[in-house]
């Protein structure tokens, strides 16, 4: 399997500046998902083959970009980083009906994310 970028995440600390900004900025178009928690989806592009993300309230100081890697197994993967010298931040969970992610530490200290589609994901 490759391991492709598939998602990314802006956390912000003002939704409504930021969606602006990236609107006016690169024309992308970000709306609010129902029942999501305040999610908001954000398409880059009318393509349903390119990179699209999210936007979100900021969760804390230490809440910053993250950009998501496909993968055949999270667990493998998580088992496979921690032995290359990286660090689990939040250990696998379901989104469900989608698959299950997991963020991780390199060991530089960047922040990424790890995703697995599993449509029986809950």
């Amino acid at each position: 399997m490759k391991h492709t970028i598939v998602h990314f995440e802006i956390p912000a600390d003002d939704m409504a500046r930021a969606k602006a900004f990236y609107e006016a900025l690169f024309g992308w178009k970000i709306e609010l998902v129902p029942d999501f928690g305040g999610y908001h989806s954000v398409m880059t592009s009318d393509s349903d083959t390119d990179v699209h993300g999210g936007m979100m309230q900021r969760q804390n100081p230490g809440h910053v970009f993250v950009t998501y890697v496909s993968t055949a197994s999270v667990d493998e993967s998580v088992a496979k980083l921690e032995a290359l010298g990286g660090t689990v931040v939040i250990p696998k969970m379901p989104i469900p009906g989608m698959g299950w992610f997991a963020e991780f530490r390199d060991p530089e200290g960047n922040l990424m994310g790890l995703f697995q589609e599993d449509p029986a994901a809950a």
